[in-house]
């Protein structure tokens, strides 16, 4: 009994202690890792230093020269036209690019084939025999096949000759502006250079030709005044061969630094494209829209700006087309926004230096860039051959054979046919014994001259499609900012009544 009141103290306090160990927070205890299974994930318990991030796969590029775009080829020796399948030779004259990559070099051999000869019908023959030309040239078609690069890789080719190409062209260059002293002088020396590497380059590429000499055109010109003549087709004669294939040559990758300077123009700078809407001074109407394609890259050292197919796009801010009195058709383009083959578009102040005109058009650009035919120097010494020939028809004393001068009257009326009517005028001249007939004929001469060189219509500006031009290209100033509204200065409206 004694025990159990000694105890009954002692197991009281040890219960209230337990109680109160009880009521205090219970610390966390560690579990113990677990054992991931063979077929779930490794749940991780701290967090590991971060990992550099994977580079990313650069973006793949075609090389391919898509379809429509032109191979510029020149003819590297004359041909006399014979037959339908004829067998034609050329070399490429501009450089065909595939994005940044060049894949056809200039004097790449091309070959082709003549596919078809024009038949003339009857009017134009008795017009070309009144000319004393029984042999008038006729249209050729021709298609390009066969493309040959320097390590003989033979690729076939499928194209289409652009309407208006087929004729020995130059390249224009623009004016130099006033070479006076001002804050543009930098720009207007690149200017000048790079005129003068597009003019060197064209030049250059033109040396693959056999050009002919001062001898073989005079006979070659003595030749086509004949009355019966073959027909030849000029060596460096250019023709703009159309892809109707695109032509594949692989790819690259676009890596993330050459993306980088895409499209960003620092300076004014000059890049080569191909004309994609055909211009024509007489037909194009001002406000006409007109775009052209970058047929070279543009890079600024080792960074590619610009990719071959990106496109300028502009109007016509001016289209005259010839009138009589021998005024000339005159056209001017503008190009104002520029955009990338990826779609990126900005807007640029641009100015044409340079393009391709053929020889006979005798075109020339003026220091803004605007295009004007003009007319050949030697319609005046033609004028004075044929009125000089017409005064020397009005002379003699008679027209009988016993006159007092039957030869001179036999030349007078010879001059006066050779004015007129060329060979069959100075026949009829020597076997028709009038000096009125004569007289006639030479007048007919001289006026005819005097019509088609000083009151006939005068020459257009003509520029068929793929046309290679030469562009001053910069981009335009940020506009300016406006004024926040505290530094504006307070509107009247809003003044007190009381303020004078």
């Amino acid at each position: 009994m004694s025990f159990s009141r000694s105890a009954a103290p002692a197991l009281f306090f040890a219960l209230l202690s337990t109680f109160a160990r009880a009521q205090q927070p219970t610390p966390p205890v560690a579990e113990p890792p677990s054992v991931p299974s063979q077929d779930s994930s490794p749940k991780l318990t701290h967090r590991p230093p971060a990992a550099p991030a994977p580079a990313e796969n650069p973006t793949s590029i075609a090389l391919a020269v898509p379809r429509g775009t032109a191979i510029q080829v020149a003819l590297d020796k004359e041909v006399r036209i014979q037959k339908v399948g004829q067998v034609v030779h050329g070399r490429v004259v501009e450089p065909i690019y595939a994005f940044d990559k060049l894949v056809i070099p200039v004097g790449a051999v091309v070959t082709g084939h003549i596919t078809k000869i024009e038949t003339l019908s009857a009017g134009r023959r008795t017009a070309a025999a009144l000319d004393t030309d029984f042999s008038p040239t006729r249209k050729l078609d021709l298609t390009f096949d066969e493309l040959v690069l320097a390590d003989g890789k033979r690729i076939s080719l499928h194209t289409t000759v652009t309407p208006g190409s087929g004729q020995v062209i130059q390249f224009v260059t623009a004016d130099d502006k006033s070479s006076k002293k001002s804050a543009k002088d930098e720009a207007s020396e690149k200017a000048k250079q790079a005129k003068a590497q597009a003019r060197e380059a064209w030049d250059n590429a033109m040396k693959q030709v056999t050009q002919p000499g001062k001898m073989h055109r005079i006979e070659r010109y003595a030749i086509a005044r004949l009355p019966v003549h073959p027909q030849y087709i000029d060596a460096g004669t250019v023709y703009f061969a159309e892809l109707e294939d695109p032509l594949d040559f692989g790819s690259e990758a676009l890596t993330p630094e050459k993306a980088s300077t895409l499209g960003v123009l620092q300076k004014t700078s000059f890049v080569r494209t191909r004309l994609v809407t055909p211009l024509n001074s007489a037909t194009t109407p001002n406000g006409a829209e007109v775009d052209a394609v970058l047929s070279q890259p543009l890079f600024d050292g080792d960074h590619l700006i610009l990719p071959q197919g990106s496109h300028l796009k502009g109007s016509v801010v001016q289209a005259a087309p010839a009138r009589y009195m021998s005024r000339n058709g005159r056209l001017r383009i503008v190009f104002h926004e520029l955009d990338l083959p990826d779609g990126v578009q900005q807007k640029v102040d641009t100015s044409l230096e340079g393009i391709q005109a053929g020889k006979g058009q005798d075109v020339k650009l003026d220091s803004e860039g605007g295009a004007e035919a003009t007319s050949s120097k030697s319609r005046y010494a033609m004028t004075a051959i044929s009125v000089g020939l017409a005064a020397a028809s009005f002379g003699g004393d008679r027209d009988a054979p016993g006159g007092s001068n039957p030869a001179g009257n036999t030349s007078n009326r010879v001059a006066g046919g050779a004015g007129g009517f060329k060979l069959i005028g100075i026949i009829l001249g020597v076997t028709v014994h009038s000096r009125a007939f004569g007289a006639a004929m030479g007048a007919y001469g001289a006026g005819m001259s005097v019509y088609v060189h000083f009151i006939a219509r005068g020459h257009d500006v003509v520029f068929p499609k793929n046309t290679a031009m030469q562009i001053s290209v910069a981009t335009l100033p940020a506009a300016p900012e406006h004024k926040a509204a505290q530094d504006r200065p307070p509107s009247t409206t809003n003044l007190d009544a009381d303020t004078p």
